[in-house]
């Protein structure tokens, strides 16, 4: 009787731990690692990476228990030219990316709206707005190829060049680097010559006399050093000449092969609130880099009211051509204008 009370135990224990071990074989196979590549064109030290990006990334990894891990490749170092993030997103040569929309000119027509001059109110608002008009019009044609995470603009842009221009007159003839289309387009009209180049080029064409001036807003000033390559600054405030409209996209066979509750803590971290946080964060970091320019002695040129008036007239011939344009494309250039502007009231 005893030996058969042992024998009971013995199978009680087994069982349990055949139990315990299923249980523990299903439990890793929920808490399989995900790991996702973000690939982007600026070094880590930059602000957009350590101000935006990584605390995104940090927190998707918190909220997933570490089932998510976010692996950052800055600078470009799984290969390729910034032009061609895009393109590694959609193929699955990595799992997300953040880009500029310009980088790739006209592929994706209806983010350009954001980029016409004179347009820029604040960049929190703006890249609200962004998203939003991107439900409303873009998310089934401009980026149905892939999962867009976030759209945002960057602060006030800046002419940052070797010589002092504080006139319209000043720009005939500067080598000027702009990072998009419609911005080539405006400084092409303005009287100077455009040069396209990514970001990071920056530098070495201004140390090389490539190009005379180029511009950027403040935030990324310091990254690039180019408060140390060039001394003059122009600014126009509360009327900003131009800004750039970015892209923060994931692949979607990825997303779409996430477990449920992965995708809800993408989704939650990903869209209008997070957006406008990225966009009010890049304009934040303005005040640091330029506070170094001053501190430089740099000349920093302020345009008036009554100068910003007569920019802003010059500039109309650009936004009439861009509405022309997207007429010819089937798409409403003035209702889309029109639309972008009402949003950003809001």
């Amino acid at each position: 009787m005893i030996n058969l009370h042992k024998k009971v135990a013995r199978l009680a224990v087994a069982a349990t731990v055949s139990a315990i071990a299923l249980a523990g074989t299903a439990s890793s196979t929920v808490a399989q690692e995900v790991t996702l590549r973000l690939h982007q064109f600026l070094p880590a030290q930059a602000n957009v990476p350590k101000n935006v990006l990584d605390p995104w990334a940090d927190k998707i990894e918190a909220e997933s228990d570490g089932r998510i891990k976010i692996e950052r490749y800055p600078a470009m170092q799984l290969g390729g030219k910034p032009p061609e993030l895009i393109n590694q997103v959609i193929d699955g040569a990595v799992d997300i990316v953040w880009t500029v929309a310009g980088y790739t000119p006209g592929r994706f027509p209806r983010a350009e709206v954001f980029e016409l001059p004179f347009t820029m109110t604040d960049a929190e608002s703006m890249s609200r707005a962004y998203w939003k008009l991107a439900e409303e019009t873009m998310m089934d044609e401009d980026f149905k190829l892939f999962k867009p995470l976030g759209l945002w603009v960057h602060g006030p842009g800046v002419i940052h060049s070797s010589k002092p221009i504080t006139t319209l007159d000043d720009l005939n003839g500067v080598k000027l680097r702009a990072p998009t289309r419609v911005t080539n387009k405006l400084f092409s009209n303005l009287g100077a010559t455009p040069v396209g180049m990514p970001v990071p080029a920056i530098p070495e064409a201004l140390s090389k006399g490539v190009i005379d001036a180029s511009v950027i807003p403040w935030e990324v000033v310091g990254a690039l050093k180019v408060n140390e390559l060039v001394g003059n600054h122009t600014e126009f405030p509360g009327d900003a000449l131009y800004t750039t409209s970015f892209i923060f996209a994931m692949n979607k066979d990825k997303y779409d092969a996430l477990p449920d509750d992965l995708k809800a803590i993408i989704d939650a971290n990903s869209g209008e609130d997070f957006s406008a946080f990225a966009g009010k964060q890049m304009q934040t970091d303005d005040a640091g880099p330029r506070a170094a320019a001053v501190e430089r002695g740099n000349n920093i040129i302020t345009q008036t009211p009554e100068q910003i008036a007569e920019w802003r007239t010059a500039a109309q011939g650009t936004i009439d051509e861009w509405i022309a344009e997207m007429d010819a494309k089937g798409i409403d250039g003035k209702a889309l204008k029109d639309r972008a502007a009402e949003l950003m009231a809001n």
